[in-house]
């Protein structure tokens, strides 16, 4: 069976219980706490040297690291991830932007105002919300006349970018500077349905949140 080494508040283990939620896929959870340098032992390190949750790890105890690598791997062969060469290539374009301009934008300015790392980093704060307001542009643009992302059905492209990015509101943004933007986040709401909740950094205990 899977094992699933997961961090719960984590936005990047959300994309893939989502998945794997959807897909109907057995596995198991491994809780993974990185405050408390989990993630960072040894042992962890050898299924993710760069010691960073999600990681997905196969029957044969190989592992796949980057939640966006593992959307790919579970995906396959499912109409989450097209056949068609050009909505893959499409699917494969927004994820890349979600790892360049969501994740590490909305993401950071997310995890350090709830957990209380604002000031700290405030020297970035700046440039990062310049650039979290151009991604959202950006989406606001592409999601004015498509209902998804990589075309008319739900992808993991979908799942990768929401993840974050609907969470933008956690870190001072307004969703309803960007109508389209919001419609898509309300669509793709809609489509994965209930069960997969956004669990506060506060359920952890260590995370000074």
């Amino acid at each position: 069976m899977l094992t699933l080494h997961d961090y719960l508040p984590s936005q990047n283990g959300w994309k893939i219980r989502v998945l794997l939620g959807l897909l109907n896929i057995p596995h198991v959870t491994h809780p993974v706490s990185i405050f408390e340098g989990e993630s960072h032992t040894d042992a962890f390190l050898a299924l993710n040297p760069a010691g960073a949750v999600p990681v997905l790890q196969l029957e044969d105890g190989s592992a796949i690291a980057e939640s966006n690598a593992i959307l790919t791997y579970l995906a396959e062969g499912t109409p989450f991830l097209p056949s068609d060469r050009y909505r893959r290539a499409k699917v494969m374009q927004w994820l890349f932007f979600e790892q360049y301009n969501v994740e590490p934008v909305i993401g950071s300015l997310r995890f350090w105002t709830l957990t209380g790392r604002l000031d700290r980093n405030q020297a970035m704060v700046a440039g990062k919300r310049e650039a979290g307001a151009r991604t959202l542009a950006a989406l606001n643009r592409s999601l004015g006349e498509a209902p998804f992302l990589a075309g008319s059905d739900l992808t993991i492209a979908d799942i990768a970018v929401y993840a974050y990015s609907h969470r933008a509101g956690d870190c001072g943004f307004s969703l309803a500077d960007y109508p389209g933007f919001a419609a898509w986040t309300n669509r793709v709401c809609d489509a994965i349905g209930p069960g997969y909740p956004v669990h506060p950094y506060g359920i952890d205990p260590h995370s000074g949140a």
